[in-house]
Order: structure tokens, then sequence, then C-alpha cells
């Protein structure tokens, strides 16, 4: 493709991004089907403008869409409320891990039902198991202070099974024998699983944490204004992701919880101002409330001016990796068999691994009824099947599971995407109803 073609179509693209909100407002079709319908259009499986092969080019693949997986759960995390009570967070806990196994278990049942080994059956439901933060804009919490109980959990789910299905890919790899599961498995258990999930938890939290404190300590106490806000998160990203490689943990996981650590720390700055503030109109104090709101303010704006970026940069990342799933989309694909997997996830495990895992829940019946529908698969899963085939797997089953989980996502991209917007504004309209006198 010439110079000139390229320098149309990204310019399209960039424009259609931009005027996507007002455009399809009115139409059942949301801005991540349309980028895979032109990504489907000008690839392989359309024009051949643009050639992109899982096998040749899973490296890439890999990195386009860890690039953004990353961006999108580091903006998760900062748009999440930090809940103090333990009990607010074992509803998401439980959707990212026994629903997660559940689920793996069903659709690995499924594999094993078709013939696939068990290795090729496991490594499928693996991929196909987590969650996308990065297509749930619709369902996900609309700001820090947002306390719906289904909109947070979703939340939460997406942005904590990402990581949390590593263990089961690399699980699905050592059977393939591209992975070193050692005696008994024991390795990756411990190395795999424990280490690995509270590692990324810990050293995500800290990484974010010590960041913000650092950032407020310079701009409130020696009246740093540093600006560029920016750089500062990609900076985080990439330092918290780089340390966890090294460190040998999640990255995935330790990225969302820079996310959470940093608006935890911006949260209990803005809890101690307003401490602070009742202290003042209690007893005469030296420090005026105006000093105290200007301090309540320094403290937000940087979580605001990094959350707004990531919003921004997330829309990038949604363009990109639609339009690389488009690419490795084939007309072909669309068989009988990946069609009827792709059901099985949608309209049987994710809903019955849902009501298993929000059993004695805090969920009403329409709550419950949602999450079990919104089971969005997306970029994560791409990220899973590209790091799969660049470390080691390969074979006809490695083909017959790219079709499956491509498939599986255009669907849940066209499907999810649809119903999401209309469905959560009846949700909305009917809590309204319920909360009015």
């Amino acid at each position: 493709m010439s110079a000139a073609t390229w320098d149309l179509l990204i310019g399209a693209l960039l424009i259609l991004m931009a005027l996507s909100g007002t455009l399809l407002r009115a139409l059942p079709v949301s801005a991540a089907a349309l980028y895979l319908l032109i990504g489907l259009a000008v690839g392989p499986g359309g024009l051949g403008l643009l050639q992109l092969d899982l096998a040749s080019d899973a490296h890439f693949i890999e990195h386009v869409t860890e690039g953004a997986v990353l961006v999108s759960l580091f903006a998760v995390g900062l748009r999440l409320r930090i809940r103090r009570q333990l009990s607010s967070w074992l509803l998401p806990a439980s959707l990212a891990t026994m629903g997660m196994v559940l689920t793996v278990a069903m659709m690995t049942a499924a594999g094993l039902a078709l013939h696939w080994s068990l290795a090729g059956a496991l490594l499928l439901a693996a991929i196909l198991a987590p969650t996308d933060p990065v297509l749930a804009s619709d369902v996900q919490v609309r700001h820090e202070n947002d306390a719906d109980e289904l909109r947070f959990a979703l939340t939460a789910e997406g942005g904590l099974n990402d990581g949390a299905a590593f263990p089961l890919v690399l699980l699905a790899l050592g059977l393939l024998g591209t992975h070193t599961l050692g005696a008994a498995g024991l390795r990756w258990l411990a190395l795999d699983v424990v280490w690995a999930i509270a590692g990324g938890m810990a050293l995500g939290w800290t990484c974010g944490a010590a960041f913000t404190r650092l950032t407020l300590y310079l701009q409130t106490s020696k009246r740093q204004a540093l600006g560029m806000e920016s750089f500062l998160a990609l900076g985080l990203i990439a330092l918290t992701y780089g340390v966890a490689l090294h460190a040998s943990v999640y990255g995935f996981l330790a990225v969302f919880f820079a996310g959470l650590g940093m608006r935890n720390v911006q949260a209990a700055a803005v809890a101690q101002v307003e401490d602070a503030m009742d202290a003042n109109r209690r007893v005469k104090a030296p420090l005026t409330n105006a000093e105290v709101k200007a301090r309540a303010e320094t403290a937000g704006a940087i979580t605001r001016e990094v959350l707004d970026f990531a919003k921004e940069l997330e829309k990038f990342v949604e363009l990109g990796a639609m339009l690389v799933i488009g690419f490795l989309l084939r007309p072909a694909m669309f068989t009988g068999r990946n069609l009827l997997l792709a059901a099985l996830l949608l309209a049987v495990a994710r809903p019955v691994a849902v009501y298993l895992a929000t059993r004695g829940r805090q969920w009403t019946a329409g709550q419950r009824r949602l999450g079990a529908w919104f089971g969005i698969r997306g970029v994560g899963s791409v990220y899973y099947l590209a790091y799969a085939s660049a470390h080691g797997a390969a074979g006809p089953e490695l083909e017959e599971t790219a079709g499956v989980v491509l498939v599986t996502i255009a669907v849940s991209v066209l499907l999810h995407g649809a119903s999401a917007a209309p469905l959560m504004r009846l949700y909305r309209s009917t809590r309204k109803r319920r909360a009015e006198p």
C-alpha cells in the first residue's frame, strides 16, 4: 500500500474516531465494531491492502495488544473508587477467580468434546477466559464516585482477570511442553500462581502510591508545578510494567493496581483536607479554609489530569487493537463449529459462571442477568493468543484456536456493543424509579 493510501486511511480513521460519538449515537453499532469491520475490509479477509498473520507476526501482535491492555488497565484502576470495606471487593474478586475458573472448566470440556487435546482445549479456554477492559466502557463506572454495585463489579472484574488468566495460559503451555511446570506442577503453583499474582498486586500498589505521594509532595510542599502529567502517566505505566517483568510478576495486575494505588493516595489526601477543614470550623487555626481548599484542589489535580490523558489514549489503543483483530479475521473462520463455541461461551459458560460466582452476593436478579450477559471478550484474548504463538504453541490446534478466539471476539463486539448502551440506559432508569419515594 502506497504512502498516499496510508495517509488517506489513517486520516479517515482519526476523523471517524473523533466523530464516532455523534455519528454512531443513533445506530446499533459501537465504535469498536466499526473499527473491526474496517480492519476486516482492508485486511487479508477483504481487499488485502494490508497483510497480517498470527504465525509470522505474533511478536508484533503481542506488543500492540499488550500496550492496549496496559493503558486500559491503568485507566480502569484510576476510575475505580477505593472502597475501604473488604466486602465490597469480594464480588469482583469472586468473578475474576471463581467465575473465571468455572468458565475455563466448561470451555475446556467443550474442547475435549470436540476431540481436542487436553492442552489445546485448556489453552483455548484460558485465552477466552478474561473479560475485556478496553471495550467495556458502556458498562464501566462512569466516575470515581459511582457507587453502583453492578458497574463497580464488572469494571473491577475486567481489571483483575486480565492478569489472573495468565497462570492458566502458562499451565496450558506447560502441558504443551513450552513452559516449565516443575515436579507435580509445584514450580507453576509457587511462581506462576502465588508469587506472580501476589507480587504483581503489591508491586503495582506500591509504585502507584509512591509516585503519587512524590508528585503531591513536590506540588504542595516544594511548590513545584510539574506539568506534562501525560508523560508522568506513561512513565508510571512503563516503569511499573518494567519492574514487574524483571521481578517475574504479572505486569497486567501491577499496572492495574498502580492505578488503584494512585487513586487511593489522592482520595486519602482529599479526606485529610476535609478533616482539616472540619477542624478549622471548630477551632480558630492559622490555616484558612481558602488555603485548605487550594490544597484539596492540588491533591486531586494530578489524578484528574492523568485520568483524562488515559481516557484519550484509550481511544487510540481501542482503534489500533480492533484494527489488528479485523486484519486477523478471515470470512472462512465463521464456521458452524467456531460459532457454536462462541455461543457456548457467551450464552452458557459466562451466565452459569456468573450465577454460581455471585450466589449469595448482594446483587438483584436484574444485576445478575446483566452481569451474566456482559462478559465482553476482546483485546486481552488476542494478546494471550499472540503470546502463546510467540512462546512455542504451534500446529493445527493453534490455528483452530485462533479461529475460535477471533470469531468469539467479533460476535462479542457486535452483540455486546449493540446492546450495552440501551441495556444500561434501561438499567439506570429502572434503578432511578425504584429509588424514588
